[in-house]
């Protein structure tokens, strides 16, 4: 019998919560920021879409705005939530344009680039 692989952990060591089913997120489009080894962008940090972090993201050469249906994407509006790029938002958050996150929907990966500091102090959730 081949082992299952540990459930996926959240930044605060909770199991990991789902971020988003409309739109539908995640690397594998699970609504959930999990990964794997070929997620090189680690998409793991569930944040709620701002104006300006778009406006940032844009102006970084990654547009989130703009719908590209023929990559299955639908394009993002503020107040939808979206599992990004850990180093995307830690750059976001040192231009001061960082977006909410969810915590608990943020995989434990994050704390690879994000201090857990930084991430709590732009939690949408209350601890």
């Amino acid at each position: 019998m081949i082992p299952r692989p540990p459930p996926a952990r959240s930044v605060l060591g909770t199991p990991l919560l789902p971020c988003s089913v409309a739109p539908l997120t995640g690397w594998f489009r699970d609504g959930c920021c999990n990964t794997d080894a070929r997620d090189f962008g680690l998409h793991v940090v569930c944040c709620e879409m701002t104006e300006a972090f778009l406006a940032f993201s844009r102006s970084v050469g990654n547009d989130l705005s703009t719908p590209r249906p023929e990559l299955g994407f639908p394009g993002l509006s503020p107040g939808d939530r979206w599992c990004v790029c850990a180093a995307r938002w830690e750059e976001a958050r040192r231009a001061g344009v960082a977006p909410p996150v969810l915590l608990e929907a943020t995989h434990e990966a994050a704390l690879a680039i994000c201090r857990l500091e930084d991430l709590k102090a732009h939690a949408l959730d209350p601890l």
